[in-house]
Formats: C-alpha cells, structure tokens, sequence
C-alpha cells in the first residue's frame, strides 16, 4: 500500500544563528487527519521549527514541501495563505480590543460598501467560541480575561481561519484540566475533518493522550521519530533527554508540627471569599483547583496585592498586616508569579539585578547600589541553582524558560524569604528544568522553608505537595493529605460541588 503524500514535509532543513545550530537537517512528515507531536527540551530548536514554517524566518538550507511540491513561505501572510495558522506561546492579541476583534484580526467581515460589518465579526465570532465551547462574551477587552481565557482567544483566532495546518506551542500551559479536555475534544473533531495539527508541549502526560505520532528533537537534531519511539512518557523522557529518569518527582518529605503561617477567613475584592489554612514548616501546600477558581487570587491576598476585606493573617503565631507586596516582602514571603514574563522579570537586566530587586536595601552604601558587592552576592546562587553561565553577561530576555524561572526563584532565596508562594512554578518549562524546581522545592524544604504550590497540573502538584487545599469560587472548601488523592480524586475535588455526607480528612499532615 502506498503512504499517503504528507500535507507538510521538512527535508534536511537546517538553521543557524551565530554560534548556535538550531536546526540540523531537520526531517518531519506531517499528514492530513493527524496530531504530531514535536517534543524537546527548551533550546532543541522547537521553536526554530515553528517560525520556519510560519514565514517568521527561512531556513539556510533544505526543502519545505506543500502536497509534495516545494514552496517558500516568504513570511506569516503567506503561511495564512497556504492555510498556517499559528498559536504562539507569546501572545499576540491585542489588549484594547474587543474578544470579536482579536479572533478576527486581519481578516474583518466587510458589508458590501466595504466597511466592517461589526454584527458579522461578533456573530461569527460568537459561533467559533461556540464550537470551543468558550462562555466568554465577544463584546468583553481581551486585557480584562484571565490568561487563560486569553489563551483560548489565541485558539479562536485559529479555527476562524479554518486553517488545513494549525501549530499549537504550549496550547495548555495557562488552562485547567477541564479546558485541556475541552480543547482536546475540539483537535480530535479538526483531525477527523483532515486538519494537519502540530502539537508543541512540555506535558508530557498530555502530549501521551493527544498526539498519534511524535518527532523528538535533540541539540537541533531528529533523535526519534514516528515509528521509532513509542507514545509513553517514559520513552518520550529518555530519548529527549539521552538518559532514564526514573524519578520525574524526586519529592522529599520534610514537613514538621511547626505552624509558621495561617490564613483565617481572607476575603477580598477580587473574588477571594473564604480562605482559612495552616502552613507548616518545611511542608509544601499544594493549592487545586480549576482556571478560574481563585487560586492566582489567594495568592495575591496572602502577599498583600490585593487588600482584605475580611480575614487575617498570621506569621510565627502573631498578626500581621500586608498593607502593599513591601510588607509581605519585609516579613519573609515570597511570591513567583503565574506570568514570569509580565509579573516576575525585568528583561533589561541581567540575572544578577533580577535576583537581587526585592532586597537592594542590603546592597547599598550610602544610597548608590553596590554592583561589585551584587554580582558576589549572586554568583553563588547562579552556580548552586545551575543557571546558564551566560545569565552572568547576558539580559535574560535571550535565556530559556527553565533559567528564567530559577532567576525568579533565586531572588527569593537571595532575600531568604521563609513562605514561598509558587503560582505555576513549572509551566513552559521543559522536563528537565521541570526537575531543577522539583529538586529546588526538596531543598528548600529541607532548609525549613514553606511553599504554598499552585499548578495546573496534578500529577505535579500530587506528587510534589505534602497537602492539597481544595479551592473554588475562591474559597478553600477542604484540606487533604495528597497521599490520600489520585489523579481522579483531585479532578473530582476541584470541579464537583463539596458532598456533605462524606468525609474528608482535615488539616491533617502527611
């Protein structure tokens, strides 16, 4: 029987940058009717990849076939008109407009005298966030959603192309697993219609129910492919990495009796409505829940972002007030944001004043930083955090995901803050960067530190957290011993109403 013509075709495609080969004679067949999966860890020329075929830059040297014939895709309208569609991790909607303008950008409904037909943009609009199965109003300002929601405006945009070719890159990274499932049902309807999808994620579980065949990049190079390894995450693991990882969460247990933090009936504005926990010391508190439930939200009432109507908070037994994030700071908390990019970095800088900007007082001699004393004070954590050499002489705009998450993490070991609060610490981050927290968690644990972990992703927030607080409608409606949950368990805990008539334990440790 002959193989089918592949719609996309990569043939000894290659790409370099200065110093850098991103890609080496690079071979990816991708059909009609398929999900492929393209996997690596960060710097394996993923990315080149996608922004060769999206017109945003042109390979050196190889083919790139369309049906079997070579084309050139000069730049991104001429990928949209051979019927690309592109779903960047990095947004690229625009703020001030409305949800019907962003999912139709570029391509508006006219009326016949040629101006936009505003009731077509929002009913079409309307329809394609129907077929998601999106409750999100096309009149709302795109800047007003939640990172999440805007990330399935990002998906919109490309099923109202009705593209034949749709590259998704960390499609899940900001959604719960109600809407991973809910776009999951969506790709398989695309495939079945004969849409070619390719599928770049860092959730490894996910790629393994989603894709049916995979390529694995590795030092810009096809290390396995369709055929070649089999959809599970163990093999996935081993041929991105080189070698058997045979612990994915390398979790450590070192929680004590010791309450150093508690959090009694917090509301606040911004949807927080019932919050009472007890952290101890040593113990990572794991907050679950789904997009929307008000975890990101807690954690800004607990470092003081947003203010309490209600509720109080108490440290080392006494109460304390966070009138702005300064006094959370000064008391010993820390906070890594959900966005890393918009809340956590200042690109600008290298590692070093990014790891040092909660605790420049300490760095000053009479009221001029100390950039020598700076640069001593931080060349340890680059080296014990295994951050990238290049961190040192580079702004962190040209670092990975996985350096530019420990960056934000080292600041607070450099303020040596006692309460770490780590909202979605791991996402966009490759499997072994992913490690590199794990193991970072353990050590600071060890070190008699706490952690309150938000993440989307239960199997990590199961295996890392000595207990997982059960959050909806911004309220925590139970705490469990993690041991006592399976992966069904916590999707069951975080979606469904609370069942009064079974009984859960209670702040128990694990």
């Amino acid at each position: 029987m002959t193989a089918p013509i592949p719609l996309w075709e990569f043939v000894d495609v290659s790409k370099a940058y200065p110093g850098v080969l991103a890609n080496d004679r690079v071979c990816i067949k991708l059909l009609a009717g398929s999900i492929h999966g393209l996997l690596g860890e960060n710097g394996c020329g993923k990315s080149t990849l996608i922004k060769t075929l999206s017109g945003v830059q042109q390979p050196d040297s190889g083919q790139i076939l369309f049906n079997g014939q070579p084309v050139v895709i000069s730049d991104p309208q001429a990928a949209r008109q051979l019927g690309i569609a592109t779903v960047f991790q990095e947004f690229s909607i625009v703020p001030t407009l409305s949800v019907g303008e962003n999912i139709f950008l570029g391509n508006m409904p006219r009326s016949r005298f040629g101006v936009i037909d505003w009731k077509k943009v929002h009913a079409d609009s309307a329809a394609v966030l129907a077929e998601l199965e999106v409750d999100i109003p096309t009149e709302a300002i795109t800047g007003s959603l939640s990172v999440g929601e805007q990330q399935l405006v990002e998906i919109a945009k490309a099923v109202a192309m009705d593209a034949r070719m749709i590259i998704l890159d960390e499609p899940t990274a900001a959604l719960g697993e109600d809407e991973i499932e809910r776009l999951h049902g969506l790709l398989r309807k695309m495939r079945d219609r004969g849409v070619a999808i390719l599928y770049v994620s860092h959730r490894l579980d996910e790629v393994e129910r989603i894709v049916d065949e995979v390529t694995i990049l590795r030092n810009g190079r096809v290390v396995r492919a369709s055929g070649e390894t089999k959809i599970n995450v163990s093999e996935i693991v081993s041929a991105m990495v080189g070698e058997d990882i045979a612990e994915h969460y390398p979790k450590e247990r070192n929680a004590t009796q010791e309450v150093v933090f508690e959090a009694r009936g917090l509301a606040t504005n911004a949807g927080v409505t019932d919050v009472s926990f007890t952290l101890h010391r040593g113990e990572v508190l794991g907050l679950g829940g789904v997009l929307g439930s008000g975890r990101t939200e807690i954690a800004r009432a607990l470092f003081g972002t947003d203010d309490l109507t209600a509720g109080e908070v108490r440290l080392n037994g006494r109460k304390v007030k966070f009138r702005a994030e300064t006094d959370a700071i000064r008391a010993g908390l820390a906070l890594v944001p959900e966005n890393r990019k918009f809340d956590g970095l200042f690109f600008n800088f290298r590692a070093s004043g990014n790891i040092t900007a909660a605790s420049l007082g300490g760095l000053a001699r009479f009221g001029v930083l100390d950039l020598k004393a700076e640069e001593k004070g931080t060349r340890d954590l680059i080296r014990d955090l295994e951050i990238s050499s290049q961190a040192e002489e580079k702004t962190v705009n040209f670092l990975s995901g996985g350096n530019q998450q420990k960056i934000v993490i080292a600041r607070w070991l450099f303020s040596d803050a006692q309460v770490l609060i780590l909202d979605e610490p791991t996402q966009g981050i490759d499997i072994g960067a992913k490690i590199a927290v794990y193991k970072l968690i353990n050590k600071l644990t060890r070190a008699g530190k706490s952690i309150i972990l938000i993440s989307s992703d239960h199997d990590e927030l199961l295996a890392m957290s000595d207990r997982i607080a059960i959050v909806q409608h911004g309220a925590i409606k139970r705490t469990v011993n993690a041991a006592e949950l399976s992966h069904d368990d916590l999707v069951r805990a975080s979606a469904d109403p609370i069942d009064h008539n079974h009984r859960h334990p209670e702040e128990a440790l694990a």
